[in-house]
């Protein structure tokens, strides 16, 4: 259902480098979009969102007053009216897990979902796969497939032709979870290339299904440095990895995020005390604009989308969440305000999805969720 409405200007304003973040400004109408709870009261929390074929789907759970919380999930057909998609976990952690990364290929959606427990405090991590009555189940593994003495982190997960793939991180660098339906993955770990090796320590955090397989993005902290250099992945199968390490400067560089832009990756991070695109062309990798700037804290992407022809960055300058939009894949950034202010720290967030008509954006400020859509022209302004 839709519950307000709320016209904001995509501001023009000086991007890093002294550009002037020209064309004009475009005025985007912003709609906040109701969310049903599933199953009874509770603070509804949105940790992603992502859209295939005609459907929107968005994840994260269901918290009581306590702070406890139970897995949940929604979907749309126009991302204005949505419904609860049934959720089954039967694992101890699995029902008190928060889904953090949806994908979808064909209309279907899986996805990953974590509750910090144990002895040590490690998240412990489960998947989810869609039946064919709609049903998000809970994958059975084992706790080492996730977890173990050999974990670091599971970051997000994308969906392709070829199935599904998880990237993160092992004690042995960038990993990879492979599926070709969800339904039970196998760890990639210690692959070559993808690994931490003699050329330095590898960092993923993010993948895309291309026209020929897939792509994964990090960093890579090259031995006798502090500082990271951005990298990009492709492999046709997720289980043999080649790297290429983009050229870096003396200055802090990953790409955290990554989207195809009319079939070409664009990613984005970090690029020293401000943000930065890349973009891939035919003849290899390129740096695109930079735009933004660190205020403190952690800065980080909390959200990439790509639509229209268009990307829209929301990230994090330490403090807080900002939005900026590209229409020339990533070389001029102008500001977009948000509906809703977007601070940062714990349990806040940000998500964000596109097709060709509408963008989805989800925020989380730490006391309650709110939904936004909006659409785009058909071609930029």
């Amino acid at each position: 259902m839709v519950c307000g409405l709320l016209v904001v200007l995509l501001a023009g304003c000086p991007a890093a480098g002294g550009e002037t973040g020209e064309p004009d400004p475009v005025s985007l109408v912003w709609q906040r979009v109701q969310l049903p709870s599933p199953d009874g009261p509770g603070r509804i929390v949105v940790r992603d969102l992502a859209v295939c074929a005609g459907r929107w789907y968005a994840a994260g759970a269901v918290a009581d007053g306590a702070g406890a919380a139970r897995p949940a999930a929604w979907s749309s057909r126009d991302g204005a009216l949505w419904t609860p998609v049934p959720v089954v976990a039967d694992s101890y952690y699995g029902r008190r897990s928060v889904l953090f990364s949806i994908a979808c290929r064909d209309g279907r959606a899986a996805a990953v979902g974590g509750k910090v427990g144990g002895a040590h405090g490690n998240p412990r991590v489960s998947t989810w796969w869609q039946r064919g009555d709609g049903t998000l189940v809970e994958v059975a593994a084992s706790f080492e497939l996730y977890g173990g003495p050999k974990a670091v982190n599971v970051s997000r997960l994308a969906a392709g032709p070829a199935g599904w793939l998880i990237v993160g991180n092992r004690a042995s660098g960038a990993a990879a979870w492979v599926s070709p339906d969800a339904a039970e993955f196998t760890l990639i770990e210690g692959a070559p290339e993808l690994s931490t090796d003699e050329q330095g320590v590898t960092w993923a955090f993010d993948a895309v299904a291309g026209s020929s397989g897939w792509l994964a993005v990090g960093g890579l902290l090259v031995p006798g440095r502090i500082d990271r250099d951005p990298v990009a992945w492709t492999s046709a199968d997720g289980r043999g990895w080649r790297r290429t390490v983009l050229a870096g400067t003396e200055a802090y560089e990953e790409m955290q995020r990554v989207v195809l832009v009319d079939g070409a990756p664009v990613g984005v991070g970090l690029r020293g005390r401000g943000f930065g695109a890349w973009r891939q062309e035919p003849t290899g990798w390129t740096a695109a604009g930079g735009f933004g700037g660190v205020a403190g804290g952690v800065p980080s992407v909390g959200g990439l989308a790509a639509g229209a022809g268009r990307i829209v960055a929301v990230v994090s300058d330490g403090e807080r969440y900002g939005g900026w939009l590209s229409d020339d894949r990533g070389d001029r950034w102008r500001v977009v305000e948000l509906p809703v202010p977007a601070p940062v720290g714990a349990d806040r967030s940000v998500s964000l999805a596109a097709d060709d008509k509408r963008w989805l954006l989800a925020v989380d400020d730490g006391s309650a969720t709110s939904l936004w859509g909006a659409q785009f022209p058909a071609t930029p302004q």
